[in-house]
């Protein structure tokens, strides 16, 4: 068993859960995750081992994951919520591809001294951060060389613009 299997079963009899087969293999399936997965991509890649989970166990045991800090949930727009293994990770960040939804993980100390500089001159105490960049990888920004206008971001930020109303406008009745 792996250090990060062993802790997540100390997690769970801390919880006062038993570790079951199902647990078993969803942790098992998750310590050789090698990318950001979702709660299907985790059922399927448990189906191709030939192991059936409810679905229901897998989103419990991915909760208590995620609360033990063995998992880091990300909502990167319009989807599912991805999740990544945390054990033995230095923190880091995400690029999104709006394109493609390639998830590209990077680290820079200059932006980490530069969150820390504005927290202090906010008098600010940063418990945790995430950042985010939405944008496109080289080659959807290749394949999207010549279409035009704005494109669509996750979140309010990226929101398209409204577009002016075509044709002739009617008031509202009052």
């Amino acid at each position: 068993m792996t250090r990060a299997q062993d802790a997540f079963e100390d997690l769970l009899r801390r919880k006062g859960l038993r570790l079951t087969t199902p647990r078993r293999a969803i942790v098992d399936a998750i310590v050789s995750a090698k990318e950001h997965f979702t709660a299907d991509r985790l059922e399927e890649r448990l189906r191709r081992r030939g192991v059936r989970v409810a679905k229901a166990t897998i989103y419990r045991t991915l909760a208590v994951l995620v609360e033990g800090g063995f998992l880091e949930a990300h909502d990167f727009g319009g989807g599912p919520t991805f999740y990544e293994p945390m054990v033995d990770r230095a923190h880091h960040d995400h690029m999104v591809c709006v394109g493609c939804g390639r998830i590209t993980e990077f680290s820079c100390a200059e932006i980490e001294a530069l969150q820390e500089e504005q927290a202090r001159a906010h008098r600010f105490t940063p418990v945790t951060h995430s950042l985010k960049i939405f944008g496109l990888c080289e080659r959807c920004a290749r394949r999207n060389a010549d279409a035009v206008g704005p494109r669509r971001l996750p979140g309010p930020a990226g929101a398209r613009p409204a577009a002016p109303p075509s044709g002739p406008t009617r008031a509202r009745p009052r």
